[in-house]
């Protein structure tokens, strides 16, 4: 056995004992009693929602309405980002089931938010393999900042602060995503018709209900308040998760899943808003775990990475967006910066612009 292999094999052994710790404490064990308590607060929160718009006759109030309904349909996208990862039933039709109903409820397809996320899970912060680490018009290193022309160059030039902006469009970023994985993917989705079937009703039902209740120019400045605030609210939930984390190439299971990753520090209300996504680096070492078991894990993986001098990254919330923005700011630097090569045809003025 070389020194790869036996490294290698080391580190397997060690993201073992961890799997293990955690199974004994019972930690992967569904619990859908849980997830029962969490679907029936949400849909609640989403019939509220929905009465409001019926019953009150108030710009104002309706506004309002749009940015919580944006929360709710947020809440519910937790709960289908679960049922993905198959964290709520043993059994994975169940599970495939729930999230079909989550593709009606919030029209995302369900097909293509597992295949891309898995992706992700499989090589987080992996520039050449994970999905989320190769946007259009983000850039995530001076590499990928250089590689980027037209208006996406421009964007990244500011990305910084365009960040908040961008998320805006979150929305439809996915439902565009959503319909070109559909159209594309052809027969062998097994749920493909169901799914389409799906989505539009839900755009269908979601339209014709607002221009019902409130008009059409009422309407449609619900939904573009609604929408925005749903890509706003999808935005900053995921990006504390890896961004401006380190980027790396394909290394053993368990350095790359913490190292790549970024927890929240405890807190009973971010953990609420953002389904404690903030238990990160738990959730990608251990992705069918329950979300309500998160938190209990995170004490044996923190003891368990500083034991082995894993790098073991927490913070704040706000902590967590100032690096974003840091990150985002130092590796667009680059485009910032110009200056007149000698002999070039196309020179430009060293100063920042």
């Amino acid at each position: 056995m070389n020194k790869t292999d036996s490294t290698t094999s080391t580190t397997n052994n060690e993201y073992l004992q961890l799997r293990r710790l955690i199974t004994q404490k019972g930690l992967l064990d569904k619990a859908p009693l849980y997830y029962l308590h969490k679907l029936i607060v949400t849909l609640t929160l989403l019939g509220l929602s929905l009465t409001l718009i019926a019953v009150v006759n108030n710009f104002w109030v309706q506004l309002i309405n749009a940015i919580f309904l944006a929360f709710v349909f947020g809440q519910l996208g937790f709960v289908g980002h679960d049922a993905c990862h198959n964290q709520i039933f043993r059994k994975i039709r169940r599970n495939e089931i729930l999230g079909l109903g989550f593709n009606l409820l919030i029209a995302i397809s369900r097909s293509w938010w597992t295949d891309k996320h898995n992706r992700h899970h499989s090589d987080p912060n992996d520039p050449d393999l994970d999905p989320d680490s190769d946007f259009p018009v983000l850039a995530f290193s001076e590499e990928q900042a250089r590689s980027k022309r037209g208006i996406a160059r421009l964007i990244v030039k500011h990305q910084a602060f365009l960040l908040l902006p961008l998320m805006l469009f979150e929305s439809i970023n996915l439902r565009i995503n959503s319909v070109k994985f559909l159209i594309s993917s052809g027969r062998k989705e097994r749920y493909l018709y169901t799914e389409s079937i799906f989505f539009i009703t839900h755009f269908v039902l979601y339209v014709a209900f607002l221009i019902y209740f409130l008009g059409p120019m009422h309407g449609i400045v619900f939904i573009l308040v609604n929408q925005a605030f749903f890509g706003l609210y999808m935005g900053m939930s995921f990006a504390p998760n890896h961004k401006g984390m380190p980027l790396v190439e394909k290394m053993d299971f368990l350095h790359q899943q913490v190292i790549t990753a970024r927890n929240l520090l405890p807190n009973r209300l971010t953990d609420f808003f953002f389904g404690q996504l903030g238990c990160q680096i738990e959730h990608h070492l251990f992705t069918t775990m329950p979300r309500n078991n998160l938190r209990k894990a995170q004490k044996i993986v923190k003891v368990f990475c500083q034991e082995r001098s894993i790098s073991y990254y927490e913070t704040g919330l706000f902590r967590s967006y100032k690096e974003i923005f840091q990150h985002l700011h130092a590796v667009s630097a680059p485009l910032r910066t110009t200056s007149i090569t000698p002999g070039s045809a196309m020179g430009e003025s060293g100063t920042n612009n």
